[in-house]
This record gives C-alpha cells, sequence and structure tokens, in this order.
C-alpha cells in the first residue's frame, strides 16, 4: 500500500550512481522520489527518459527528483550513461528494497519495486501520489497535475 497524503515520508540514505549518499532530509524545499522496477527494462526506460525530457517541469516546481530502484549503483551508473540521465538515480539494493518497502512501494512476489512516485514538501510530507499498473509509464501529465496542486504547500 502507498502512503497517504499527509505522512511524513520515512528517511533513507541510498547510493546514487556515483556512489555519493543521498537522503531524504538533503532533498531540500520539496521533491519527487520516483520508484521504478528495474534498469533497462523497455517501459522504464521510456519512463525515465520522459522525466530525462520534462525536468523543467520539475525545476520550475522547485522540486528535486529522484528515481529509485532495487538495482546496484553500478547498473544505475551504466543505465545513467546510457541514457544521459542526469537526475539522482538512487540504488535500493541492499538490504534488498528497504526503502521501497518503507514507502509502500514494493512487490513482494515479484522483489521489485512498484511504480508509485510521491510529491513531498520540504519537510518531507506527502502531498500527492502519482503510480500506474505494473508494465505501464506514468504519464507526465500526472506529474503536472501533482505538482501544480501542491506547488503552494511547497
Amino acid at each position: 500500500m502507498p502512503l497517504d497524503v499527509g505522512t511524513v515520508a520515512p528517511g533513507f540514505a541510498l547510493a546514487n550512481q556515483f556512489g555519493e549518499t543521498v537522503t531524504r532530509s538533503s532533498l531540500v524545499g520539496g521533491s519527487v522520489v520516483v520508484f521504478f522496477p528495474f534498469a533497462f527494462s523497455r517501459v522504464c526506460t521510456d519512463e525515465l527518459g520522459q522525466l530525462r525530457d520534462s525536468l523543467e517541469l520539475f525545476d520550475a516546481a522547485g522540486v528535486t527528483l529522484v528515481a529509485v530502484s532495487v538495482d546496484h549503483k553500478y547498473t544505475l551508473r551504466a543505465f545513467a550513461d546510457a541514457n544521459d540521465i542526469s537526475f539522482d538515480l538512487l540504488a535500493d539494493f541492499w538490504p534488498h528494497g528497504a526503502t521501497t518497502r518503507a514507502y509502500g512501494a514494493f512487490d513482494e512476489e515479484q522483489g521489485y519495486a512498484e511504480r508509485v512516485s510521491y510529491v513531498l514538501d520540504g519537510a518531507g510530507v506527502v502531498r500527492a501520489v502519482v503510480s500506474s499498473p505494473h508494465g505501464q509509464g506514468r504519464p507526465i501529465a500526472d506529474y503536472a497535475q501533482a505538482l501544480s496542486s501542491v506547488e503552494a504547500a511547497l
């Protein structure tokens, strides 16, 4: 079950694709935390490419975009390099999916993240949730709508 709007999102400390630690508390001024199943899968590659191509949407809202998967940081680095992704890709590799579970976004049967995104304000409170079924990317329009509905809170 995804986190409810109004809930304080759990803290985390995860390595990005460069091996640098990123914490939820370091995402000052609001953030969008995108959980995705796997780097290099067709749907994830398309979806993260759309996010890459729409960074101005997140910049205009004053939020930091990060994406989390259960992939290893070295896989995420290769994926970022292959797809020209500049935002942080965070490895929830070990303990396997611990942060993803804390955010209610882990598929226990399959062992990977479900497609759930959270718009957090500067205090880490969930202001909006964007999700889609397995095998379907989240439309950028859903992010735009979520951001426009919470910009005042950010």
